[in-house]
């Protein structure tokens, strides 16, 4: 009797199994499952009883590069960042062998298959949208798994130097296009606009003359330009009446 009690006491010992705040403990009895243990002390029987413990905190998982070909025959390298929890601890012991492992798996197939799905215009300039499609794949699975995923992003999108410089040759030439039809909207602007003033000057009497000689002042402002003034018709005729007269 004396040897039972530090016997107990030992077993009681090793037993004591402790599952931290952010760990769940999945519980099985002669191999069955018996129930998912929360935080604290919990006391698991050797031989009869095993304890897995499972960490529910979010996690990041790195894609690697993946190899892909865009909807339009071009040939990309992408890679992403998941961030998923373990929402049912049991599900994720029962129901996958390596949860972290499948996940990692699920989104390297699938990014290549929604790449394919899209123009390369579509992937670079919808990067989001693309994002969204993956996440929305890699749940169907995660779900059975008992994982939650919160977020997929593609961290960078690699094009081969050919496809580079095409690019950048595009994107110039979109800017010169840009350019000049912002030129030729000022000069139709400008247009628009002597053609009023053209039109108020001349219906207005003197107001031509009265511009010639508001310009002439700017003009003779500088002592070094010379003026070269061409009289109306009206006041040459005037002088050839007047030489006519004497």
């Amino acid at each position: 009797m004396e040897f039972l009690i530090p016997f107990v006491l030992i077993v009681l010992f090793i037993s004591i199994r402790q599952v931290n705040q952010y760990q769940r403990g999945v519980m099985l009895t002669f191999g069955k499952f018996t129930g998912v243990k929360g935080p604290g002390w919990r006391l698991v029987f050797p031989v009869i009883q095993s304890m897995k413990k499972v960490d529910i905190r979010t996690k990041a998982v790195d894609v690697p590069d993946q190899e892909a070909i865009t909807k339009d025959n071009v040939s990309c390298k992408i890679n992403a960042v998941i961030y998923y929890r373990v929402k049912d601890a049991a599900k994720a012991i029962l129901e996958v062998e390596s949860f972290w492992f499948a996940v990692s798996q699920l989104a390297q197939t699938t990014m290549r298959n929604v790449v394919g799905q899209l123009n390369l215009d579509e992937l670079l300039s919808q990067r989001d949208q693309a994002s969204s499609r993956i996440k929305e794949i890699i749940e169907k699975d995660a779900i059975s798994w008992g994982l939650e995923i919160l977020n997929v992003e593609l961290k960078d999108i690699q094009l081969p130097e050919d496809m580079k410089r095409t690019i950048a040759k595009q994107a110039e030439a979109e800017r010169e296009k840009r350019a000049v039809i912002i030129n030729s909207e000022g000069e139709v602007a400008a247009a628009e606009n002597l053609k009023h003033a053209a039109t108020i000057l001349s219906s207005s009497p003197g107001a031509l003359h009265l511009r010639t000689l508001n310009t002439v002042n700017d003009v003779s402002s500088d002592a070094s330009n010379t003026i070269v003034f061409a009289l109306p018709i009206e006041v040459l005729r005037a002088l050839e009446r007047m030489g006519e007269k004497k």
